[in-house]
């Protein structure tokens, strides 16, 4: 089975490949791609593989625009950290859907189903239509307020008054325009799936930054990008040469 994985975050793909190779070890895993940009070029350009497995919020956009660009006609199995509700939608029109962390025996199950399903799966491409049409409903999801400890007390604060979230010594920290640091119980891997992605940027492992506060993008070396944060100056963000077009692409939509 070949198969090909889209997932911008190397711990999720290095799982995947782990559970994959433990079922079956034939399994043959074609390329691993982090974005829009970089998926629909490598469809143009090779055989299609047996299946496929989409990480729906991936580094530039949400892994639903790449059948607008280009025609999937192998079976795709979603991973994401969506809510119960909004899953349902998805599982109409894929072969099937996994929570993260993903799980060993969920990812059998699917296999599975996609070995059963495969004599009869048509080769005239995924109807996508249901799930773009309920593409909207993630805005509803999106966090406004974070819950946070203050002392003996709890502090509700808005989403668009934090410039940044830092992972720092394994804790995430929230650094809002009034210069106040609060912690936050949310590692940025769940943080970036509650987040609005035109807001909100993983820069790197450390940051997730909000468009509304960023002054400046410096160049930096070796094709990185330095970005500059308005009331936050504590630290460079660099964000990586590989991940420079899809900032610039987010930046410019």
């Amino acid at each position: 089975m070949k198969v090909l994985i889209v997932e911008d975050e190397a711990p999720a793909f290095r799982r995947l490949e782990k559970i994959l190779l433990e079922i079956d070890q034939s399994i043959e895993i074609l390329e691993v791609l982090d974005s829009v940009e970089d998926t629909v070029k490598w469809v143009k350009n090779h055989e299609q593989p047996n299946l496929a497995l989409f990480d729906i919020q991936i580094s530039d956009g949400i892994s639903f625009q790449i059948f607008d660009q280009v025609e999937i006609k192998c079976p795709v199995i979603f991973t994401t950290a969506f809510d119960e509700y909004l899953l349902k939608a998805f599982k109409v029109n894929s072969i099937d859907y996994l929570l993260k962390p993903i799980k060993k025996e969920d990812l059998e199950g699917a296999l599975e189903k996609y070995r059963n399903l495969r004599v009869n799966f048509s080769q005239n491409g995924i109807d996508m239509s249901a799930l773009l049409s309920q593409i909207s409903l993630t805005e509803t999801t999106y966090k406004s307020r974070f819950l946070v400890k203050q002392g003996d007390k709890m502090l509700a604060i808005r989403t668009d008054d934090i410039v940044c979230f830092q992972s720092k010594h394994g804790v995430v920290h929230i650094n809002t325009k009034n210069e106040k640091t609060y912690l936050s119980d949310f590692t940025l891997d769940d943080l970036i799936n509650q987040l609005d992605p035109r807001l909100f940027y993983r820069a790197n492992r450390q940051f997730i930054v909000n468009a509304d506060y960023i002054s400046m993008v410096h160049k930096h070396f070796k094709g990185k990008l330095l970005i500059e944060l308005i009331h936050f100056s504590d630290e460079q963000i660099l964000v990586s040469s590989e991940k420079a077009t899809s900032l610039k692409q987010w930046l410019d939509q």
